[in-house]
């Protein structure tokens, strides 16, 4: 366990420590499972280096040696279903909330099987010498689309100690870290707060100033990328994700054509999609001298989404009147995904604009409104199974069978051991 997370750290760490520490923990189940709160007990061992200088960044890793949960006897759980994250606290002479992720690995659990859960990894850039402690905090389970969310309540003990020692002649050419990627991919799961990034995105240079939006001939507008923090309600629970989204437009006579871009999914497919059964729409929200929201649409998938992968957005695209004369903006607004007769809602937590435009009021324009969507305009379903009629059957047998195997598989992280059910 030592060599493996030694490999893992930073070059320029001295040698890796790993210590276990066990905590009692209050788990909450996804809602629409139908389960009660229970306590358990987990079990982590926590990997760091031993020394460091100030300046280094050092990576840690977290290991589950007995989670709290246990596969009850109900389904086998498929290989590769299951993506823990958490939060791991310095404190000492440094404090920080380090965000953990362990990728979606995990062996066929059987019935009755122990829960695995990988391996966590995060890093820390460390700012003051002295001693910085670390101890494993709250963490999630994740189980195709449901949450599992888990808390200690008890003190919990630290389970590393870095002695961080001045850096030598204020040098900052610390050696680069082998495994960011690990750690960054914990930022969209565990960090939906982080909703000031968007002026701070390195896409901002693309966006034109709102005076090129004017009267120079220009017809082509770039937005920036914005990172838009949303949380989408399904009816099997609810996820947090951030996703950059880029707004642009053509002008076309005194309307614009719109092209929504999402750099990143912001959910993952919870079972294998046919082509065809799944469709993106969005509210652009309008701000500045014009007021009210843009439908943009996309297309229907053109092929299947395999069970675990990202549930790509393609490109969405609307038609903007304007509705006023003046600077007005466009944001990204709510999202929604209506797939096999089932809707899931993202809501922005918070928004940013994208783009700004010098609009020209024009007859039966948006102001106040929804502006025309290129697409014919977009029909929201109530969350539940549409009367979709004969021709979709099968598929709504196959909703509810998702749907069985995503309760079971909501379950199945949350059949706890040892632990007892909270009155």
């Amino acid at each position: 366990m030592v060599a493996g997370a030694a490999a893992l750290l930073g070059v320029t760490a001295g040698p890796a420590q790993a210590a276990e520490v066990s905590y009692a923990t209050h788990c909450v189940p996804p809602a629409g499972i139908g389960l009660p709160e229970i306590d358990g007990t987990t079990k982590v061992d926590i990997s760091a280096p031993a020394t460091a200088k100030v300046g280094d960044t050092v990576d840690v890793v977290w290991k589950f040696t007995q989670a709290a949960s246990k596969n009850p006897d109900i389904i086998d759980l498929p290989a590769d279903t299951v993506q823990p994250s958490g939060t791991l606290k310095a404190a000492g002479a440094q404090t920080a909330d380090i965000a953990m992720t362990g990728p979606r690995e995990n062996p066929e659990i059987p019935k009755g099987g122990d829960m695995v859960l990988s391996a966590m990894t995060g890093t820390l850039k460390l700012t003051t010498a002295g001693q910085v402690t670390l101890t494993p905090d709250a963490y999630v389970v994740n189980a195709l689309m449901t949450d599992t969310k888990c808390t200690p309540t008890e003190t919990v003990q630290p389970a590393a100690t870095i002695t961080v020692t001045p850096a030598d002649g204020g040098s900052s050419s610390t050696s680069p870290d082998p495994t960011g990627s690990a750690s960054e991919s914990a930022s969209p799961s565990t960090s939906p707060s982080q909703s000031a990034s968007p002026s701070t995105s390195p896409s901002t240079s693309l966006s034109p100033s709102a005076s090129e939006s004017g009267d120079d001939g220009q017809t082509d507008f770039t937005g920036k990328v914005v990172d838009i923090p949303y949380t989408c309600a399904s009816p099997i629970g609810e996820k947090k994700a951030t996703s950059p989204i880029q707004i642009n437009a053509r002008k076309n006579g005194g309307s614009y054509d719109l092209t929504v871009q999402f750099k990143k999914s912001v959910m993952d497919s919870p079972i294998d999609i046919p082509a065809g059964k799944v469709k993106p729409t969005m509210q652009v929200v309008l701000g500045g001298a014009d007021k009210g929201s843009v439908t943009v649409e996309g297309p229907l998938n053109s092929a299947t989404i395999p069970q675990g992968d990202p549930i790509e957005i393609p490109d969405l695209k609307g038609t903007y009147k304007p509705g006023a004369s003046g600077e007005s903006t466009l944001s990204p607004g709510v999202l929604t995904i209506e797939a096999m007769g089932t809707t899931t809602t993202c809501t922005p937590d918070s928004t940013a604009v994208s783009l700004t435009l010098n609009t020209e009021e024009q007859a039966s324009g948006a102001s106040g409104g929804s502006g025309s969507s290129s697409g014919g305009g977009s029909t929201t379903t109530s969350g539940g199974l549409a009367e979709t009629g004969t021709s979709d059957h099968g598929s709504l047998k196959a909703l509810g069978l998702v749907a069985g195997t995503a309760v079971l598989l909501g379950a199945a992280v949350f059949t706890f051991m040892p632990g007892r059910r909270t009155s």
